[in-house]
């Protein structure tokens, strides 16, 4: 018994000594996907984070059915009701408009614009910076100097002044948001691929005659892919602050259609007479994009291969029992 070591177990501790709530060196026969994903749910605010952004994502699916009125409907002799009033849950505004109705399908906005922004962002900086850190060259000085240019110039001031020469179109802001936000993503990727293209299996694929754009495609790519998930995760709540704060601003969703940000605007008007239709919107927005970044941690660490998988102590104990046993 004295030479049992069970990977990381002090062969003197006993069934009841103390352990770290953490496994030892994964199992070569594990898949890396399926570790990240044991490393993600072993993180309670990653977890939480997917929680919160799931139930958001099904009331703005199913907005249709869960808000009590249309969140367009006007009603004057209802207005500025207080939060508990008769059929309306959270009041109404200044026009009589339920504000629970509003809160519901401006969630439906949120979601789009993140998650539309994000996918443009992921295909323009994934494109620029694989070209870029593959080929390098004038190539690679282009691309960079092209991202610098963009760096340099004020995002939300961009964002005013496209929308505000071509109208506060809702594809509009879409697009702009989108065009806006990869440069970051491009230079994390081609910082990848300066790194991988130096790889052996990078010159074996070159000696077996595989095209420059195979090897993109195949195997850096596809090796980048982990950082390009929590870049991609992140943009999404960056997507929903900048949405609400152009909503705010008037340019972005115009009226009648809700939007968090626009009802934000809306109600300081009103803050001395009900200040509870400020919170609303502003809760929702704190929550959500919250919820993202503890997504996008979590995502993160669960590809860090320096962090380990924690398990329950009491599975680590049944485990030092079961094979204890069965070496006697």
């Amino acid at each position: 018994m004295s030479g049992i070591n069970l990977q990381g177990l002090q062969p003197e501790q006993g069934p009841d000594a103390e352990f770290k709530p953490h496994l030892p060196a994964p199992d070569a026969n594990d898949k890396p996907w399926r570790i990240a994903w044991k490393k993600f749910m072993s993180n309670p605010f990653a977890v939480g984070g997917l929680v919160v952004l799931c139930f958001f994502i099904v009331i703005a699916f199913f907005a249709r059915f869960i808000a009590p009125y249309d969140p367009a409907a006007i009603d004057f002799l209802n207005a500025n009701l207080p939060a508990g009033s008769p059929g309306h849950l959270f009041g109404t505004d200044e026009l009589g408009r339920d504000i629970l109705s509003r809160l519901v399908y401006s969630s439906q906005v949120s979601m789009l614009v993140g998650f539309s922004v994000a996918v443009i962002s992921v295909v323009i900086g994934s494109t620029i910076g694989s070209i870029s850190g593959y080929f390098g060259g004038w190539i690679d000085t282009f691309f960079m100097r092209l991202v610098d240019v963009m760096n340099s110039v004020p995002t939300l001031f961009l964002n005013i002044l496209v929308l505000s020469i071509f109208g506060s179109k809702f594809s509009y802001m879409i697009l702009i948001l989108g065009a806006t936000s990869w440069m970051g993503l491009a230079r994390l990727v081609r910082g990848n691929f300066l790194q991988l293209r130096e790889m052996q299996y990078v010159e074996a694929a070159k000696a077996i005659g595989v095209s420059s754009w195979g090897i993109i495609g195949r195997h850096l790519l596809r090796n980048s892919t982990a950082p390009i998930i929590v870049n991609a995760t992140l943009m999404v709540g960056g997507a929903i602050l900048s949405e609400s704060a152009l909503s705010y601003l008037g340019l972005g969703v115009q009226a009648p259609a809700p939007s968090w940000g626009l009802m934000l605007s809306n109600a300081q008007q009103f803050m001395l007479v009900d200040p509870l239709q400020t919170l609303y919107p502003g809760l929702c927005i704190f929550i959500v994009v919250l919820a993202v970044n503890f997504i996008g941690d979590g995502i993160r660490d669960a590809f860090d291969p320096r962090k380990k998988v924690k398990i329950p102590r009491r599975r680590l104990r049944k485990w030092q029992e079961s094979f204890l046993k069965s070496k006697i």
